[in-house]
């Protein structure tokens, strides 16, 4: 049945009158593409010198295994619509419509690969201005686009990012990055007061914490200094005390001792024996106090 089918249509190749002239189509990967002239009783869909779909009276034959559960006709509209793309799917398709309305038609179908999603960040921001950047993933027969409103204000082709600065003054309007192939675009949008003012609280508070931080560690180390002043100078006057006094009271200290003619005999701390100076007090005669003084 197949070969019969191919048989006749290469009959009717041979018969055909000359086609239009070929039409672009493009389409994307994973998408669909819809034919737009219609066989609605007898006709063929080929590619290149290959059929691969025969329509009578509103019923598809699919003549070749890669384009079954792809290619559909509409039976209402008699058109076909070929999904799930692949690039290899892109070469030229020709329609024979052989009764009811006769014609004949070629396309040159071009399968592009799906376009990215652009995505934008913010790079700085100034008191005058906010510098914006659009990014794509893959760059392969892409372009990318700025608009500023419906304008174009800046694009680059096969590019992985493009620029933009915004003047204060233009904050208001409306931006959008927009990543396009011949077959389809997709488009970021950007709010640009409200990207590039949050840009700018994050930075300032940044530098409040790092002011913060910094200020922190500076009174860690006034605090640490202080202390070791204070413990530096109590030490130093420790160290002077024992080695620059007299040595401490000894126990005998307060009492009266026996008094001799010109001195004061007693026991120092240590078991030393010391010869004291007299200090007479008024009313007790023949006896002396310990004034700690060495003599």
């Amino acid at each position: 049945m197949e070969v019969q089918m191919r048989i006749i249509f290469l009959f009717f190749v041979m018969i055909s009158s000359a086609t239009d002239e070929v039409k672009n189509l493009t389409g994307a990967e994973g998408g669909s593409i819809t034919l737009p002239d219609p066989v609605v009783e007898l006709g063929f869909l080929s590619l290149g010198q290959k059929p691969i779909a025969m329509v009578t009276e509103r019923k598809i034959t699919i003549l070749e295994e890669i384009y079954k559960d792809r290619l559909l006709l509409n039976s209402n509209t008699g058109l076909f619509t070929l999904s799930g793309l692949q690039r290899t799917d892109s070469g030229i398709y020709y329609i024979d419509s052989k009764k009811g309305r006769v014609f004949s038609s070629s396309y040159k179908l071009t399968v592009y690969e799906s376009v990215p999603t652009p995505a934008v960040k913010v790079t700085s921001v100034s008191a005058d201005s906010c510098t914006l950047l659009c990014l794509v993933e893959k760059a392969e027969e892409t372009s990318l686009l700025w608009y500023k409103d419906e304008e174009i204000v800046n694009q680059s082709s096969s590019a992985l990012s493009l620029p933009l600065t915004v003047h204060k003054q233009d904050f208001s309007s409306s931006y959008r990055c927009v990543a396009a192939n011949p077959a389809e675009n997709k488009t970021h949008a950007v709010h640009v007061t409200t990207s590039c003012s949050g840009q700018n609280d994050t930075e300032t508070n940044t530098r409040h914490h790092m002011i913060g931080f910094a200020i922190s560690i500076v009174a860690t180390v006034i605090i640490i200094l202080v202390a070791c002043n204070i413990k530096w100078k109590h030490f130093d006057k420790t160290t002077r005390k024992t080695h620059g006094r007299p040595l401490p009271p000894n126990p005998q200290a307060g009492r009266r001792l026996p008094c001799e003619t010109s001195s004061c005999v007693g026991v120092a701390l240590y078991g030393q024996s010391l010869t004291m100076t007299p200090v007479p007090r008024s009313g007790f005669r023949g006896s002396c106090d310990w004034d700690g003084r060495i003599s």
